[in-house]
């Protein structure tokens, strides 16, 4: 018997042979899901660096994921996610541009470079529905035609 996918996460192209966890809640309660660094990554002082996670992640067309720096990481690096929370749309898994890769703004606060390792947990996701005004449906509208950013400025 198959059953209907839902939501989850998957290995983008670009790291199939990368050793990739795919993300985990770690207890019963838990409501976020653990997401790793693909890659070593240094993050200079004062600057904001894109952390590679290896992932995308699938939906369904009225939910998104919502991507959260993981608190422990917060505290004891002084490291932020520079957008809060980032927000990953149902349509941004398998875009044209980047296969949908999920990838995490981190903002070093402190003076001092911070080296961030493979396989560190860096970020939790967590999987969210979301409300459309009257006169609106989620799918709707244009199809995405690029990857990270890729709905304009405006």
């Amino acid at each position: 018997m198959d059953k209907k996918r839902l939501r989850g996460f998957e290995v983008v192209k670009a790291y199939e042979a990368a050793d990739i966890h795919l993300p985990k809640r770690k207890t019963a309660a838990s409501a976020g899901y653990d997401i790793e660094a693909a890659e070593a990554v240094d993050l200079p002082p004062h600057q904001v660096t894109l952390v590679p996670t290896g992932l995308k992640a699938y939906m369904q067309k009225d939910e998104y994921l919502g991507i959260h720096i993981r608190s422990s990481i917060a505290v004891k690096m002084q490291l932020s996610c520079i957008n809060s929370q980032g927000i990953i749309d149902a349509d941004y898994y398998n875009n044209p541009d980047n296969e949908g890769h999920i990838m995490v703004p981190l903002v070093n606060h402190s003076d001092v470079a911070v080296h961030i390792g493979k396989g560190i947990r860096i970020a939790q996701g967590i999987f969210y529905k979301y409300l459309t005004a009257d006169d609106d449906a989620a799918g709707s509208g244009a199809a995405r035609t690029g990857g990270f950013g890729s709905t304009g400025e405006k």
